[in-house]
């Protein structure tokens, strides 16, 4: 799963996130900081208002959360996500000896984003990215 830091970063430079069944994510709320919540339309279900998106939380699930607005909430998207949000900026996935290193192509230019594990080499290439788009 990718870290929160990371997932913090994204959000801020501007990723946005259309939430869907099995996405995972964070309640920023210090009282949930270690908490990570799954999409499921069983469970945790996203509605679309006029005013914005509110994850509700379905039945008894979670004791004392009735719902969370989208702004409240920090999207860890999965690696898969990652890469296809990457697009055809993704060149290669290659494991090191002792990392990862995701390839891409930003502006003619290849960059190398290396991490122990591949959901943060994906996540730094990703922010880069969206760095380059704002």
């Amino acid at each position: 799963m990718i870290s929160t830091e990371l997932a913090t970063k994204l959000h801020d430079a501007g990723l946005v996130w259309t939430p869907v069944d099995g996405d995972q994510f964070r309640v920023r709320a210090a009282e949930l900081a270690g908490d990570v919540f799954t999409v499921s339309t069983m469970t945790i279900e996203a509605h679309e208002y006029s005013t914005g998106t509110i994850l509700g939380f379905n039945g008894t699930t979670e004791w004392a959360l009735d719902s969370v607005s989208i702004e409240d909430a920090l999207w860890l998207p999965r690696e898969d996500q990652l890469r296809t949000l990457l697009r055809s900026a993704f060149h290669a996935l290659r494991r090191t000896d002792d990392a990862y290193e995701v390839e891409v192509r930003l502006l003619d230019q290849t960059r190398v984003f290396t991490d122990p594990e591949p959901t943060e080499a994906y996540g730094q290439a990703l922010l880069a990215l969206v760095e380059l788009s704002r």
